[in-house]
């Protein structure tokens, strides 16, 4: 822990400098992205039709959700995170562990928030690249929404069915 941590958070707890790092990662990533999309030639759509801004997000919703809370990515998790409960619907709660660059990158794979950042922006470029496949890709995710909330619905109908 550095004196700028202490200062910034009493207990420590918060590693900046993976932040900083992971910041870092993100912003060139996309501007990798961009400098080779553009030598190719990929050109971005004239629009970004409402719909589809729609179904990017329901997609990124789902993945974000299945990249932190579900139990099969658990070992993408496991590195990072310790199981500290089980949610609703079988989802599972991480809680990030260690210091550093460890507990930044647990504080990322903790928290559905800070990852559809990353999985929207992914979901984006690949937008530009495909538009098709994108769509594609983004409506089976959004499939698996409204499944999920088809279940909740149907829980919560025999739920108050049974009193």
């Amino acid at each position: 822990m550095t004196t700028d941590d202490a200062q910034y958070d009493e207990r420590g707890e918060v590693p900046l400098a993976g932040y900083a790092a992971l910041a870092s990662v993100f912003a060139t990533s996309v501007g990798t992205y961009a400098v080779v999309a553009r030598r190719r030639g990929v050109r971005l759509p004239r629009e970004l039709p409402p719909w589809d801004v729609a179904l990017l997000g329901t997609a990124t919703y789902k993945v974000s959700r299945l990249l932190t809370r579900d139990k099969i990515t658990s070992f993408l998790r496991a590195p990072f995170t310790r199981r500290a409960d089980e949610g609703e619907a079988g989802e599972v709660m991480d809680e990030p562990r260690g210091t550093g660059m460890r507990r930044a990158v647990g504080d990322l794979m903790a928290c559905p928030f800070c990852t559809s950042a990353w999985v929207a922006t992914a979901l984006m470029c690949s937008y530009a690249a495909s538009p098709r496949l994108t769509r594609l890709v983004g409506g089976g995710f959004g499939a698996l929404t409204v499944a999920d909330w088809l279940q909740y619905a149907w829980t919560w109908t025999q739920r108050t069915a049974d009193g």
